[in-house]
Formats: structure tokens, sequence, C-alpha cells
């Protein structure tokens, strides 16, 4: 076991490959470069974490990035900002950890915070109905250019085929609970890694590190050690419920505040497969069962997080402050609204934490277990059949005026009104998913101009 003053030593995890010593303050200052540059989805803010951290500085190799990065994905959570947290803590230990994972989350909070308050505040002037519009049409478009993505990422035989249109079925027809979803899929995809390897296992790791992952002195320090793991268990935990029991003991379940509380800490271990999987539950619970939204406005607040440095998720500190916002108790409107956008904000992260700081060391035991990366194609394949109901459900309410119910027995289905469909929105959303799809346009640019174009239109015939 090393001393203290190794332990904390920035290093590397594979033999040969030592990250040079790298001061706090050269990586606080990378970390919030990171930060500032953290648009664009998942994809984007990885590529730009490789691109600073292993390009520009070499502080870690591409293989032990892409290592982490497969650790990352099999995690409840937004990658990337996990991603970040990892190689911090690489880096600096769990002081690390904190302020990389904490500089990715905190743009985005300030942003989205700032605009939920101007939404709640002017969502009824012409000109903010005008702007979001055209967003609207843009965001269905960059959700349906998901389900694409991990479509063709995923979907590579029948079997994965058939798993993605039965969790379609299953949450669009049947109205089954996303967590049930997962957990069949995960369980189907641990029998089927077992007898029919070969067809379930169409992800693999990302890359592959050079040497034995587990050996090299560099590992030392960072091997698992159970005294530590409860140690950390203990505080992470504690830093996550014993707010929520708080708010239980004293306002009582039923108050917002204590709901918002217990359905994002529940929403926090269920975000597999990216954010888009768990949206399409987080739209119809908070708009069907607790009346936080309408339907248009989560598609708003998605927006808002689509064009905002930081994880999608973060979509979460819109909703709440919305319902907050709507019920405020004792407080006024506006303060009601900021709680409940730092308690959905802390609910969602602090678990992201806990999983990296606990799990890090036990990775490279995890690595290339077959079964697990079985267990992970049948949940991604799941997933694209949850972000086609999120699709199909933002479709609906998006491009029709009036969209009604339809049910027999366990099955129910909305049916839209054909008289209200509006033709500008399908118009727009058709251009911005032909723009990112076959012409490969950024993101950024296609909710831009879709807003410039969905608020002429609006305000010309308004």
């Amino acid at each position: 076991m090393k001393s203290s003053a190794n332990a904390s030593r920035p290093h590397s995890a594979t033999e040969g490959d030592t990250v040079p010593a790298v001061s706090f303050g050269e990586a606080l200052a990378t970390w919030v470069r990171v930060a500032i540059l953290s648009f664009g989805g998942p994809a984007a803010q990885i590529s730009v974490m490789h691109r600073l951290l292993v390009e520009e500085k070499g502080w870690i190799s591409d293989a032990r990035f892409m290592h982490a990065l497969n650790y990352c994905m099999l995690l409840p959570g937004p990658e990337a900002m996990q991603l970040a947290t990892y190689i911090g803590w690489l880096l600096h230990r769990t002081a690390g950890g904190l302020i990389a994972g904490t500089l990715f989350v905190l743009p985005g909070f300030v942003s989205i915070l700032l605009l939920s308050v101007l939404y709640a505040g002017f969502a009824d002037l012409p000109v903010v109905q005008a702007l979001f519009f055209g967003i609207k049409a843009a965001v269905l478009a960059v959700v349906a250019q998901a389900m694409v993505r991990i479509g063709r990422r995923v979907l590579k035989n029948g079997w994965m085929v058939a798993i993605a249109g039965a969790s379609f079925v299953a949450i669009f027809v049947l109205g089954v609970p996303f967590p049930y979803i997962i957990i069949a899929a995960a369980l189907a995809g641990l029998a089927g890694g077992h007898w029919l390897h070969d067809r379930f296992t169409v992800i693999t790791p990302a890359g592959d590190p050079d040497g034995d992952p587990d050996g090299g002195p560099e590992m030392e320090s960072a091997r698992p050690h159970h005294g530590r793991a409860f140690r950390v268990a203990a505080t992470w935990l504690a830093l996550w419920f014993v707010p929520l029991g708080a708010m239980m003991a004293v306002l009582g379940p039923d108050h917002v505040f204590s709901q918002i509380g217990w359905f994002f800490s529940k929403l926090a271990v269920l975000t597999f497969g990216g954010a888009y999987a768990v949206l399409a539950w987080m739209a119809q619970a908070t708009v069907e069962s607790y009346g936080w939204l309408a339907p248009g406005e989560m598609l708003d607040g998605l927006g808002m997080a689509e064009s905002t440095p930081g994880p999608l998720i973060q979509v979460v500190q819109f909703v709440a402050f919305m319902g907050a916002f709507r019920e405020p108790g004792v407080l006024s409107p506006m303060a009601a609204g900021i709680v409940g956008s730092v308690i959905a904000t802390w609910m969602t992260f602090v678990p992201c934490f806990l999983w990296i700081f606990l799990g890090a060391p036990y990775v490279e035991r995890l690595r290339n277990r077959a079964r697990l990366n079985a267990a992970l194609s049948a949940i991604t394949a799941a997933v694209v059949g949850v972000v086609a109901n999120l699709a199909l459900w933002f479709g609906l309410h998006v491009l029709f005026g009036e969209v009604g119910k339809w049910r027999t027995g366990p099955v129910t289905l909305l049916v839209p009104n054909p008289a209200t469909l509006d033709p500008a929105s399908a118009l727009l959303t058709l251009a911005a998913l032909v723009a990112l799809i076959r012409f490969r346009a950024g993101m950024l640019p296609v909710i831009g101009i879709s807003a410039a174009l969905g608020a002429a239109w609006y305000l010309a015939t308004g």
C-alpha cells in the first residue's frame, strides 16, 4: 500500500502510461475550459474532453480515456459529466473529481435557472411564444436524430430489433413503467449473452488499454479497499438521502419539495442509455401524474437544455422549477421555483459522484465481462424503443393542437385530431431533421435557425 503522498500524486492506471505531474491550479483552469465548451450533447462534450485532455495536454492516454468512458457508459446518469469526474479523480482524487464534475454542471445550472425565471415570468409574451414555437420543432428533430443514431449503433440483428420493438410497444401501448423495461432488457441481455453471445454482444468496449489493465505499480493506490468503499458509500448516501428524509419529515411526503426530491432521486438511478431514454418517463410523469408541466412546456425545457452548456439531463432543473413555481406554498412562486430547481439538481447529480468515487477502483475488474456487455447491448436496444416513444409522444403534441386518448383493456393509444395539424410546425421539423441527418448540421445552428424562422412565422401569422 502506498503512502498518502504517493496516493495523492497524479497518476495513470495502466502500465507504461504515466501521467505527468499536473498542478491543481492547471487542472482547475482546464476544467473551466471544458465546462465553458460543453455544448452540443454528450458526443460533443466527450470530444472536447478528448481533445483537451488527451491530444492537447497529454494528461491521459487515449486507451485510458476510452477505458474510463466504457465504465461511465454502464452507469445511470450523464456519461460525459461522469467521465469528467472520473478523470478528475484520476488526477487529484476526490478533490479533483468534485471540481471536474461540479464545474461541468455549473454553467448549465446557472443558464437554465436564468432561463427558467424568464420563462416563468414572461412565457405569455408573444415574442417568447414565437421563439419557442420554432425551438419545439428543432428539438423534436433532435430527439428523432438521437433515435436514429442509437439505432444505428445497436440494431444490428433481429434480436436487437425485437427488443427495441417490444420496448416501444410496452411503453407506448401498454404503459409499462420505464424501470421495468430496463430491468427486463438487462435480464434478457444476461440470458442472451449466455446462450447467444454473438447475437447479444453488439456493443463492445470502445478502446483496449495497452497491457494488463490491472497491472502496473500505478494502479496499486487505486485498488479497491472495503474500508474506503464503506466510507465513500456512507458519505455520499448521507448527502443524497438525509436532505430527502429531512424534507419528508418536516414538510410531509405530499409537499412539492418532497415530491421533487423523491421523483428525481428515482430518476437518478434510471438514466441508463442517456438522458433521452428517461425523458419519456419523466415527461409523462411530470405532465400527467404530477401536473407540473404542460406537454409543450417539456419541449421548451428540453430546448433550453439542448442550447446551453452541460448535460442534457439538466432539464430536470426546469421541470422542478415550474413544478414548485405552480405550487409555492408559503414562498413566492419565484423563490419556490429556485428552491425546487436546487433540489432537483442535487438529487440528480449527487448519485453521479457516488457511482464514480465508489466504483472507480473496481472498474478494472468489470472491464471485459462479456455478459455485462450483452446486458448493456440489450438495454441500449430497449432504449431505442423508449426514445421512439419519446419522439412520437413529443411529435403528436408539437404537430397537433388536439391529442386525445383511446383505451381498451390494457391498451392506451394517443389519438391526434387530424384537423388540428400545424403545417408550419411539420415543415420546420422536417427541415430541421433533414439538416441534422442528411447534411450533418450542428445542433446549435439548427436550433437557432429554427427559432428565428419559427418566430418570424408565428409573429407574421399571429
